[in-house]
């Protein structure tokens, strides 16, 4: 099924995996079943020791039919961190041509029906980044969710946010459609943060470089398999991250 919604427009989902066997499956289905024609899926895999690098390798080969190359998987040898998963599955997806680019988690806490909207968002307001956010009127967390995440989480949006003087509500959201320019503006090479604050650095350096953010409401699932990747060291580093970057601006 596909609609008149950006028709031709190359949009490649770059989703970074570890230990996700359990979700992949369902969420590459639900991906590409999105009514988007130019739509592309890439998987960044590091190593996961479940074998979800092979499931990958075996979904690709199901949906790389009638001579469509709609998913495609990158095999890293080491982890070392979210961001530099995401930004070495960005760059790929630039080299090969994406004109707009989404981040979205493997873990199914992120809405896949929402891409066409962010696309639509972005294509009739002309702004290089569109956030599903969890924090604009409309937007929402799993009750699942405990008081402390939701406290933590809340925090971290509004220090970030205070140290780095942006408007942007839901600065560490993983959900996020870039356009090609925008990133290429960025230059994801020069990224410092090599985990969860990859999400702010490459916001705040977006809109450093003149782009507008645009900000849509989401509900975040919780995760129904597997675990969260979110340890003490990637949470001291997402505090650090807004400081460094605002003492560079100085």
């Amino acid at each position: 099924m596909t609609n008149n919604l950006g028709a031709g427009t190359a949009v490649t989902v770059v989703m970074p995996t570890y230990n996700e066997a359990a979700n992949l499956p369902r969420m590459a289905e639900a991906v590409l079943q999105l009514p988007l024609d130019g739509l592309h899926l890439k998987i960044v895999d590091d190593s996961s020791p479940d074998g979800t690098g092979r499931i990958a390798d075996e979904l690709a080969e199901k949906y790389n039919t009638k001579g469509r190359r709609r998913m495609s998987v990158l095999h890293r040898t080491e982890k070392d961190g979210l961001g530099r998963a995401y930004a070495a599955g960005m760059s790929l997806a630039l080299d090969e041509g994406a004109e707009y680019v989404v981040q979205m988690d493997a873990d199914g806490s992120h809405p896949v029906e929402a891409v066409p909207r962010m696309l639509g968002t972005a294509l009739a307001n002309g702004v290089g980044l569109v956030i599903g956010s969890r924090y604009v009127e409309g937007g929402s967390l799993d009750e699942d969710w405990g008081t402390h995440r939701v406290l933590l989480s809340r925090f971290a949006n509004r220090y970030a946010r205070t140290v780095l003087g942006t408007r942007i509500r839901d600065i560490t959201a993983g959900f996020n459609l870039w356009s090609a320019q925008a990133l290429r503006d960025i230059d994801l090479a020069t990224l410092d943060s090599a985990g969860y604050s990859f999400q702010v650095e490459l916001k705040y350096k977006a809109v450093r470089a003149g782009h507008s953010a645009v900000e849509i409401p989401i509900r975040f699932e919780e995760r129904t398999e597997g675990v969260s990747k979110m340890t003490l060291k990637t949470q001291l580093e997402s505090a650090l991250v807004p400081i460094r970057l605002r003492m560079k601006k100085n």
